[in-house]
């Protein structure tokens, strides 16, 4: 295959050389309007050769170069010499027919949209068709506008000048007007239809459009309208510059390939100062897609996740995003969510993959380490509730149950005593009136239990009630700084009443203050209780398993405890719990 490429680039020169002689020497042109030709099909010769030795498995390459020989050969049509003649005007027209493959198969070097396809057929079809019904019937100096100098026609079957100008005219319509009307419409809608970054890539093809716009206008002019000459020549000088520059761009497809390449390269380099969360925004770079996701295979789990352990939902087949999935020893590793115009450079998408492997690997067990944490999280959330919830189950039975019996008890007690009257010794009077005392000190020792497994004001008023309850409940002044309005979820409440109670505990118990204050306020959609005393100081989470706990329950919510607490100066609690502002 090198040597065939070798071959090729060799035959080309000499073949530049005979057109530039035929349209100079034979057709009479100036040296100016002779050298277009020849540039057109050397660029394109050039710039295919270096795409097919890149890229060998894509056709773009070999389509590039196929296009070059057929505008070199072109030329031979204007040749006095029958077979030469022939051989030009027949195979000549290819080169139109392969500058629209050329455009539509753009990028991958294929064709596959049905529709493209057939138009890139029927173009072969009427670039030899058309030519050949000519040569069937054209005599010596025929006067033809492919062919001024044509000599009679080798495969002359019926000499008719008239029916082959008719069919010169017929092919101009039929390719330069319909064809070429549905090539421009199939690019643009080609254009419109590509992802962002297809875009970028397809840009070529909008250059493509207006070339081949100019051509068929140029065509028209020089059939049809003989009386503006100059504005022909104008049209003409342009979709010239537009098939060259049309060639370089190809060249600058071969480029951005590179540039993504090298960017593979810089991945490489800067792949152990990348955090496993910034893992994405590399390959983003490198790839040269923002819209790029990552997601890793948790084979625990079976299934994908983010880089912060949240589950990901691959896109379903049939959907404008393609899926890329890496794979190590055999086992998924990690998948690449991306534009769809990623596969049209598989070896790109292959190269970063194989880079960022061992990234891959230490961000999917990252990935992994924060989902399991995610989940004791949500377990923890999931205790914790089900904890409050039978703490208010207990608080609902002790109120409704013995404690409402005990004080139907005494009431029926009192009621005896009072209908017994004088009829009662005093010994049994008193026995009784102990007893009736008794029953209102268990029901109050009843009552607060129940406050402290679930107070029924927080759940039946809030927050800020059920802190005014605690605070006249306890044995040291406590003053109320500040308390949220409204209600707050049911969990974040509890957890916060629980630490304003551990905390004035530790400071009526251990702590020795004569003051507290406590404030409870949202801030920055967080939920902030402080309580402050004025004891001893010295308290620490590790000191005793009431703050321990406490510090647990906060945390399951998602939250934070912090205690300052230096010897000798008080004591600050503080719960950070989260709560929508």
């Amino acid at each position: 295959m090198k040597v065939l490429k070798i071959a090729l680039a060799v035959v080309a020169v000499p073949l530049g050389v005979i057109a530039f002689r035929l349209l100079h020497g034979d057709l009479h042109q100036t040296e100016i309007r002779s050298l277009p030709a020849v540039v057109i099909g050397w660029t394109a010769i050039a710039t295919g050769l270096l795409a097919w030795w890149q890229r060998p498995v894509n056709r773009m390459g070999m389509l590039m170069t196929l296009f070059g020989f057929a505008v070199l050969i072109r030329p031979w049509q204007y040749s006095d010499r029958p077979w030469v003649f022939a051989v030009g005007f027949l195979l000549g027209g290819l080169s139109f027919a392969l500058l629209g493959h050329v455009a539509l198969a753009y990028p991958t070097g294929r064709v596959v949209d049905r529709l493209e396809l057939m138009l890139v057929r029927v173009g072969y079809a009427t670039v030899l068709s058309f030519p050949l019904a000519i040569l069937l019937v054209t005599p010596e100096g025929a006067r033809l506008k492919y062919a001024p100098l044509a000599p009679e026609s080798p495969i002359l079957l019926s000499a008719n000048a008239d029916l082959a100008k008719t069919l010169e005219k017929a092919y101009v319509i039929v390719f330069f007007g319909f064809l070429t009307a549905c090539f421009v419409v199939l690019l643009l809608r080609k254009f419109v239809k590509a992802t962002p970054r297809s875009r970028r890539i397809l840009l070529p093809l909008l250059l493509a459009v207006g070339v081949a716009a100019l051509r068929a206008f140029y065509e028209f002019l020089s059939t049809f309208g003989s009386e503006v000459p100059a504005i022909a020549d104008y049209v003409y000088w342009w979709q010239v510059a537009g098939q060259i520059a049309l060639s370089f761009a190809i060249v600058w497809g071969l480029l951005y390939s590179r540039l993504a390449a090298a960017h593979v390269a810089d991945l490489m380099r800067d792949l152990d100062r990348v955090p496993p969360e910034k893992l994405r925004d590399a390959l983003a770079r490198a790839l040269d897609d923002p819209s790029l996701e990552l997601a890793f295979w948790l084979p625990e789990r079976n299934e994908y996740a983010d880089a912060h352990g949240r589950r990901v939902a691959l896109p379903t087949p049939g959907s404008r995003r393609a899926v890329t999935v890496l794979e190590s020893d055999g086992e998924p590793l990690a998948a690449l969510v991306h534009d769809p115009g990623l596969r049209e450079d598989a070896r790109l998408l292959d190269a970063a993959g194989a880079a960022a492997r061992l990234a891959l690997e230490n961000a999917r067990l990252q990935a992994e380490l924060r989902a399991q944490l995610a989940q004791v999280q949500e377990s923890r959330a999931r205790i914790v509730a089900a904890g409050d919830g039978q703490r208010r189950r207990i608080e609902r039975d002790i109120h409704d149950g013995a404690q409402q019996r005990l004080v139907a008890l005494a009431l029926e007690l009192r009621a005896a005593q009072k209908r017994l009257g004088g009829e009662l010794g005093p010994e049994l009077d008193a026995v009784l009136a102990d007893a009736v005392g008794e029953l209102q000190l268990a029901v109050s020792e009843l009552r607060e239990l129940a406050r402290g497994v679930h107070p029924a004001i927080l759940t039946e008023e809030g927050l800020g009630a059920a802190l005014e309850s605690l605070a006249d409940r306890t044995p040291i002044p406590v003053r109320i700084v500040t308390a949220p309005p409204g209600r707050l979820p049911s969990e974040i409440e509890g957890a916060a009443y629980f630490v304003a109670c551990e905390a004035l505990a530790n400071a009526v118990k251990h702590a020795g203050a004569t003051s507290v204050t406590i404030s409870a306020a949202r801030r920055n959609g967080t939920l902030v209780v402080e309580v402050a005393d004025d004891g001893v100081g010295g308290a620490s989470l590790n000191g005793g398993s009431g703050l321990r706990g406490l510090s647990d329950r906060v945390e399951a919510h998602g939250g934070r405890l912090r205690i300052e607490s230096p010897p000798g100066g008080g004591t600050r609690v503080i719960g950070e719990l989260p709560c929508a502002s």
